[in-house]
């Protein structure tokens, strides 16, 4: 905090003309709105005296110390908190009235009330030119308009949505933008007079017809985040505010700023003297040179303007000799700073350019005497406005800050910018009405994210280009803008279009620790954070330091050295957040995750952590944002859409049926019939072809029983072949894919009308993907070796390191079956022929041709009959796996990952979870982090075993 005496900043100093241009605004400040308001069943006479009643409420759970022991409690004082808070609606702290606002507006689940979506399978695009998207710089968001097409499919009006990490509370918008009639019909749909919404369909003879899908009408939100910045802007999106009083107030403080400090923004023309008002100035470290130790200003050395070129490689401007930017040793400068009472240190930076404003147009020198002096009387002056002064520490993100010298936010900004930041600030501070007050620091938040040192100029584009995302990183060019150019720019992009209803509730805590009743929510959205992709906590350091409430960290989900955090803990924190997003949810009702991270091993961390819960996965789908993160755009293995994950919670009458049934076939079937009524039916591709909904492979099928079983702690009762031997025996089969009798009349119809089917094309990285692509290899053409073997080897590029190579002659004998020529010709050989070659038709299955013809190629084997070669199979795994399990081997460098899982699989039945865990310790982390099977198997040992 700015201690000690408070000294006036000099409005102007003297000698110096008048600025001749008139006042930036002239407007007065607007009295505040007074009306009775109904707030959660009681009625208020205005609206600040229900804020004043629910404060007081919520001033006293602050002094319980079990309140503040809630998971993600921010770091504050208690006046700062309140100060922030608009209870019951927003709590800068964990929400005490959750509980109250769902009781009111909630629906009681009723399990004899039908409730019936599919997934929603449909890839989703949703550009970022929304004004409410732009508005906020926040990190990462995820378009409302995008998230409006999830909860109109999966919801109906006053059903009540949450997002545990809501970040600015897009989803919240979302929810209040369904009863929009004018923003639903944007997203492509029709809204009847009745209020229901129409999405276009294709009927069984191609032409499109328009069917009703859900019903026109606000959803109520549930907003949660760690981060008391991110709340913050949720909740005063999804409020109410007067935007005209709110444009008023903001161009008035700017205009009493401007008229007290606009003076630090002037300049003297070149040509005729007159007062130039500045854009920008760009500033320059200084650097050393290591040969004759004299100061050298790396723009006048480095920088090209004219060709707008920057050099790695320059010279000196003392001695001429070579300097290397990359190795170039800064040069530092000390002073006394009287907000922290202490010497600070930092990179020296020199002021190089100024961009600048004489009546209409713009001109750029070089600083001048009356600048350089301008500059240093700035500096001299004490600020007299009350500011924060926040240490920095050290973090995954706060390396850059630390080593430029900026060990506290304020030095962060120039004393320039500062001064002016601060006295904006405390105009708002003085404002009566809290509701305009609130929307006022948006707006302030809003504006920091170009007025700090961070703000990069780009020689090379000529202009300045804001900071590197995601960092806290100072260039060696830094732009300084000016603030009044850049807050009269966000009072724009803020006066923006929001809700009228008070349909959101927010607060500020861990995912794990929201406190709402089990089973009262009808929908989840969640973009949670992805490994490591952003330091959350690190990164809104400087705009918590405006608010004087900040980001406890320790339930941070990330991955974070600094923290302590791989991706065990990462998992860990994520399932804690799903279990509390499960037990609020209401049973059969679908939760949605937004998945933007390119590798493996958090794909799998995140899948799993869902499965452990308790929830099933049911669909894949793809969200495309438009221009994608920095992370998702340059790194290795970069993706250029996110995925989007729909999972179910089982009904309650499943699960009562489960748990008499799991130990017998009844409970494995019961559970597959119910999970196929919660697959989509098709799926389509490219010209409205239809795409194998994988889903419903029976080997995914297979898969997702034994995740069920595994996580409900029982025996896995069939093996791979005992299963796909049953589903045709129970389910109807159509290209690969398994369904309910009347989802497969619906999937008959739809594919009549499609234009065709799309095969999905598959790559062979290991055994498995090897076994999936000779599967649909033979499936429908069986073959010989001789044919099957070069389209073999010319897919087999991408085989996996760490995976034991197999040749084609062991992958053919152990899941497949030759046909040697001597009995009848088998079913899958016969159909092949005598489709495809004419002199093959109508000929018996001993027929001596046919028999020929069919010798020596192998085919998919019926499920009745692959038992004998599974069998075998398991055998040799077995035994491989054994051997991993007996080497004194430390590290397994090359294995076999069928031979692994076989092996888990085993351990697993025997309750023998100290096998699993010894050999998973074998195996490099990064493929069992990968490998969503083997993760599955682990982290199920571990939990048995009382070792996690």
């Amino acid at each position: 905090m700015n201690n000690g005496e408070k000294t006036r900043v000099s409005r102007r100093p003297d000698g110096i003309e008048e600025n001749k241009q008139s006042d930036l605004f002239n407007l007065e400040p607007k009295a505040e709105q007074t009306g009775p308001v109904k707030c959660l069943g009681m009625t208020f006479s205005n609206d600040e005296e229900r804020r004043k009643h629910f404060l007081s409420i919520l001033r006293e759970k602050l002094k319980d110390p079990e309140f503040r022991k809630i998971e993600g409690f921010p770091i504050g004082l208690d006046e700062d908190i309140l100060a922030l808070s608009d209870p019951p609606y927003y709590t800068a702290c964990p929400n005490p009235f959750i509980a109250d606002f769902i009781k009111y507006y909630g629906k009681p689940y009723d399990p004899s009330k039908p409730y019936n979506r599919e997934p929603f399978a449909a890839d989703v695009s949703e550009g970022k030119n929304d004004p409410i998207y732009n508005a906020h710089s926040y990190h990462t968001k995820v378009p409302h308009k995008a998230i409006m097409r999830y909860i109109l499919h999966y919801t109906e009006p006053g059903d009540i949505v949450f997002d545990s990490f809501c970040g600015t509370g897009m989803t919240g918008v979302a929810a209040q933008m369904c009863g929009n009639r004018e923003v639903v019909m944007s997203l492509g749909y029709k809204v009847k007079l009745n209020g229901t919404i129409l999405q276009k369909e294709t009927d069984e003879s191609g032409r499109d017809f328009w069917h009703p899908f859900s019903k026109l009408g606000v959803r109520r939100a549930l907003l949660n985040d760690l981060s008391p910045l991110a709340t913050f802007i949720a909740s005063n999106y999804n409020t109410p505010v007067d935007m005209a009083e709110f444009k008023s107030e903001a161009k008035r403080i700017l205009n009493e700023v401007q008229k007290e400090l606009g003076w630090m923004y002037e300049t003297v023309h070149t040509s005729n003297k007159a007062i130039g008002k500045i854009n920008y100035v760009v500033w320059s470290d200084v650097l050393i040179c290591s040969n004759c130790g004299e100061e050298v200003v790396y723009w006048d050395a480095a920088v090209d303007k004219d060709n707008a070129v920057v050099k790695e490689k320059f010279n000196c401007t003392n001695c001429f000799s070579e300097i290397k930017k990359r190795y170039a040793e800064k040069a530092y400068e000390s002073y006394f700073d009287d907000s922290i009472a202490g010497v600070v240190r930092m990179v020296k930076q020199v002021p190089v350019l100024i961009n600048y404003t004489v009546g209409k147009k713009r001109y750029e020198k070089k600083p001048d005497l009356f600048d350089t002096e301008r500059i240093a009387k700035i500096n001299k002056i004490s600020i007299e406005y009350d500011f924060p002064t926040i240490q920095i520490k050290d973090g995954a993100k706060t390396r850059e800050p630390l080593v430029f010298g900026a060990t506290y936010t304020h030095l962060m900004y120039t004393r320039r910018n500062l001064s002016i930041i601060v006295a904006v600030l405390d105009r708002i501070e003085r404002i009566e009405n809290s509701r305009l007050k609130n929307y006022l620091k948006v707006w302030f938040t809003s504006s920091q994210t170009r007025l700090h040192k961070m703000n990069r100029y780009a020689a090379q584009h000529q202009r300045h280009v804001g900071p590197l995302a995601n960092t806290l990183y100072i260039s060696s060019t830094p732009a300084e803008i000016s603030p009044f150019y850049f807050f009269d720019l966000k009072i724009k992009e803020n006066t923006l279009t929001l809700g009228s209803d008070l349909s959101t509730i927010v607060q500020v805590g861990g995912a794990s620790g929201v406190l709402v009743p089990e089973n009262t929510l009808d929908y989840i959205f969640l973009d949670p954070p992805f490994g490591h992709n952003i330091m959350y906590s690190d990164l809104n350091i400087i705009w918590e330091a405006w608010l004087r409430v900040r980001t406890n960290s320790l339930p941070e989900a990330i991955e974070n050295k600094h923290q302590g955090k791989g991706l065990d803990e990462y998992r860990s924190l994520m399932v804690s957040a799903f279990s509390n997003a499960y037990q609020a949810l209401k049973p059969g009702r679908w939760l949605t995750v937004e998945f933007s991270n390119t590798k493996a091993s958090v794909w799998n961390s995140i899948q799993s952590a869902l499965t452990v819960v308790g929830f099933v996965v049911a669909n894949v789908a793809t969200l495309n944002k438009g221009r994608g993160g920095l992370h998702a755009i340059i790194g290795p293995t970069a993706v250029k859409q996110d995925l989007v994950i729909s999972a179910y919670k089982p009904n309650e009458g499943f699960e009562e049926r489960f748990h008499k049934e799991a130990s017998t076939e009844v409970g494995v079937w019961d559970f597959v019939r119910t999970h196929l009524k919660y697959l989509p039916v098709v799926k389509r591709g490219t010209n409205a072809n239809l795409i194998v909904v994988t889903e419903r492979d029976p080997r995914i099928l297979y898969d997702q029983m034994v995740a069920y079983y595994v996580r409900k702690g029982y025996p896995v009762l069939l093996n791979s072949t005992e299963f796909q031997a049953g589903l045709p025996q129970r389910f109807s089969y159509r290209d690969g894919m398994y369904f309910l009798p009347d989802q497969v009349a619906e999937y008959d119809k739809k594919k009549m009308a499609a234009r065709g089917m799309e095969q999905i094309k598959l790559f062979i990285s290991d055994e498995s993907s090897a076994i999936a692509w000779l599967c649909q290899l033979l499936k429908d053409k069986p073959q010989s070796f001789q044919d099957i073997h070069p389209l073999f080897i010319k897919e087999l590029g991408g085989w996996q390191k760490y995976e034991k190579p197999l040749e084609l002659s062991e992958l053919l004998e152990q899941n497949f079956i030759r046909y040697d020529g001597k009995d009848e010709v088998p079913t899958q050989i016969h159909s092949y022929l005598s489709t495809n070659f004419k002199d093959q038709r109508n000929l018996p299955k001993d027929d001596e041709n046919l028999r020929a013809k069919g010798k020596d190629r192998w085919y998919v084997p019926d499920p009745n009959k692959a038992g004998d070669l599974e069998k075998m199979r398991d055998r040799l795994l077995l035994k491989e796996f054994e051997d991993y399990h007996t080497s004194s081997q430390k590290r397994l460098k090359v294995f076999r990952i069928e031979a692994v899982r076989a092996g888990f699989k085993k351990a697993w039945q025997e309750r023998d979870y100290a096998t699993i865990i010894t050999v998973a310790h074998k195996i490099p982390e990064d493929v069992l982090q990968e490998d969503p099977k083997l993760l599955m198997w682990y982290d199920q040992a571990l939990t048995r075993s009382g070792k996690e």
